[in-house]
């Protein structure tokens, strides 16, 4: 949810006030309206809809108490802040009692109070909001179980038994093989009710991965204009997936390690010991037994990772998968895309069945993508369609560090210089890759 769509009715019999505190909420970007006292914004409530109500105590007509008890009953969902004066502490609690979320004391004295009680209700909304489109989606729109664990009843077997413990799960496997839907349905399988938090190790720069784990504190470094809350912080209740652990810099490690050992950590900058009860699930296409010995990853931390580790296979070894995920991907995307489900003749399903997929099930879902827009009757198509070989099944020969230069030099000229599609058809992250490069002076591929 952007700011602009977070709706703030605010109500005050006292037009300064009104004006005040409408004028920094718009300047923040949020869509305010007001009213002057709890009749007013009742009425106006019914129209507006707002997510957060920020009301004053006393006022004439109805005060901001009955405010709360009657408006609690049309949306049970709204949240309230409440302006009080010194004097009125007390009614302030009362309040919180009835559901609202903090109060404010008068006169206000920084508009950054107000401006963090704000931004704790909208991100809070957020996360309901975010928690909820996301477990719509892991029930209707997750593929069928049948699908995603096809020619893999095991990893069924392990996910089921592993999901309701509070166990750390570490998956491991090629890119494109689903540990990020393996994690989601850890989730779904786990009865959590908190919300479902993904990171993605490599994408986030290096000097930004504490505060991005962490959270931090107004002022901890330059640009950190307000206090933040951390991906360990929201996830809490909840489960928090971290992708491409092999990619976390020697430093996170150790944050990491604690945070494992006992749930507890500080935000960026700040001195206060915070706690999470977040589920941890990792993931990894990266051997990290090779990168412990190599000294490139903490071997204490990845003992504590690997408490139930779980294998998804290529797609290569698990051949009697692509008639089931072929049949799927095509009545689902010629769905999406409006066209009625294609036939799969034998010869094409034998051609799928016999390559060796680098990419895994996303190339195999990117290919019938492709091969459904560009058939122009009601049979799959694949003539338009190159499957090449994988670097993995071309003949390479040499040391192990010429091989290792030779297949990403091959895929690089295959996929004309996109390094993203490289790292992903190699099975290994783009940092990664890039670092390869540099090593191996192909900077001009």
């Amino acid at each position: 949810m952007s700011k602009k769509n977070y709706r703030i009715l605010v109500v005050d019999d006292e037009a300064s006030i009104l004006l005040l505190l409408r004028r920094i909420l718009e300047d923040d970007g949020y869509t305010v309206k007001t009213a002057k006292d709890g009749k007013e914004a009742l009425a106006v409530a019914e129209r507006f809809k707002p997510h957060l109500i920020i009301t004053d105590l006393k006022m004439p007509v109805m005060d901001g108490i009955t405010l709360i008890e009657q408006y609690k009953e049309i949306d049970s969902e709204a949240d309230f802040l409440v302006l009080t004066a010194y004097g009125t502490v007390e009614t302030a609690i009362k309040s919180m009692k009835l559901g609202a979320l903090d109060y404010i004391l008068k006169p206000l004295k920084e508009p950054d109070e107000l401006r963090m009680a704000i931004r704790r209700a909208y991100e809070r909304r957020r996360l309901i909001d975010e928690n909820r489109a996301l477990k719509s989606e892991t029930l209707s729109i997750l593929p069928p179980v049948e699908v995603i664990f096809a020619d893999m009843e095991d990893i069924l077997d392990d996910v089921r038994a592993v999901a309701p413990t509070s166990s750390t799960v570490l998956l491991t496997g090629e890119t494109g093989t689903g540990k990020g839907l393996i994690a989601k349905v850890i989730h779904q399988l786990s009865g959590r009710t908190g919300p479902f938090v993904e990171v993605n190790c490599a994408s986030v720069p290096e000097n930004l991965l504490e505060s991005e784990f962490f959270g931090h504190e107004k002022g901890a470094f330059t640009g950190a204009i307000s206090s933040r809350k951390g991906k360990f912080e929201i996830a809490s209740g909840g489960t928090i997936f971290l992708d491409e652990i092999g990619e976390m810099p020697p430093h996170m490690q150790a944050k990491l390690l604690r945070v494992l050992q006992d749930g507890t950590f500080e935000h960026l900058g700040g001195n206060t010991t915070l706690h999470t009860d977040a589920r941890v699930v990792c993931a990894t296409n990266k051997d990290l037994k090779k990168e412990v010995a190599e000294g490139r990853f903490r071997e204490d931390l990845y003992f504590r990772l690997s408490v139930f580790p779980i294998r998804l296979k290529p797609l290569r070894e698990r051949k009697e998968a692509i008639p089931v995920l072929v049949e799927y991907f095509v009545n689902t995307i010629s769905r999406r895309l409006g066209k009625a489900p294609l036939r799969v003749s034998e010869d094409t399903m034998k051609r799928l069945s016999a390559y060796h997929w680098p990419g895994n099930v996303r190339e195999l879902q990117n290919v019938l993508e492709r091969a459904i827009i560009l058939s122009r009757t009601d049979v799959l198509n694949l003539s338009r369609i190159a499957l090449e070989e994988s670097p993995a099944s071309q003949p390479l020969i040499g040391t192990l560090k010429e091989l290792e230069r030779q297949a990403i030099e091959q895929t690089l000229k295959r996929f004309n210089g996109n390094r993203k599609k490289t790292a992903e058809a190699l099975g290994i992250s783009l940092r990664s890759l890039q670092y390869k490069i540099k090593e191996y002076e192909l900077q001009r591929n």
